[in-house]
């Protein structure tokens, strides 16, 4: 049955997520949510978007930082936080998050490397 479970949701172009990819998957769902932006959940996200039309300095770095650990922690249960490091490619008007967590259950670090974009 489960083979072909795997075969049909194959076919249909959907991708069921598993564990670590799903929590990796839900984390970045949140922090490029912005609050207000889900139906019935207004709270829920990073707001981080915003904040890349700023000038990158160290302290909207830290805000960053600071927003993504505060989302994980408040809409991720099964995410911990080991940490959050922002960095900014100046030349590339680009922000990288590093996150590592661990995951319950499992017993390694996970990491997250995302790259956030100004997009209008």
């Amino acid at each position: 049955v489960s083979n072909v479970t795997s075969m049909l949701n194959a076919m249909n172009g959907i991708t069921i997520l598993k564990d670590e990819d799903a929590v990796k998957e839900s984390l970045k769902n949140l922090i490029l949510t912005d609050p207000g932006e889900r139906l019935m959940q207004p709270f829920i996200g990073g707001g981080i978007r915003g904040l890349l039309f700023e000038n990158i300095t160290p302290g909207v770095l830290k805000t960053i930082e600071t927003r993504v650990k505060n989302t994980i922690q408040t809409y991720e249960p099964r995410a911990e936080i080991i940490s959050v490091e922002a960095s900014t490619e100046y030349d590339d008007n680009t922000v990288r998050v590093l996150i590592q967590f661990y995951i319950r259950n499992v017993d390694r670090p996970i990491s997250l490397d995302l790259i956030l974009e100004r997009i209008r």
